[in-house]
């Protein structure tokens, strides 16, 4: 463990950092995770409102720095490509 005062200020602000990274990875999982079931249920309508919200959350990460903008790009590329599959 550190012993220097600003060591001991940058593992506590990793640590809430991390935590925090961790929470809104869950949120963008779980949108995801909805989604897939919306269209798995066949119900197009309610996967285009769900694939909103996804790309609402994955921009809004990806301006945030979790996750990096050519990832959030990726995930709404290949998610709106599956919601056109099954819509067609």
């Amino acid at each position: 463990m550190a012993n220097i005062k600003s060591a001991l200020k940058r593992v506590k602000t990793t640590r809430i950092r991390a935590s925090r990274n961790a929470a809104d990875k869950s949120i963008m999982r779980t949108a995801i995770r909805h989604f897939e079931r919306a269209l798995q249920e066949g119900n197009t309508e309610a996967a285009k409102e769900k694939l909103q919200k996804v790309i609402k959350v994955l921009d809004k990460l990806a301006s945030k720095g979790v996750i990096h903008k050519n990832h959030a790009a990726r995930k709404k590329s290949r998610l709106t490509r599956k919601l056109n599959k099954t819509a067609s």
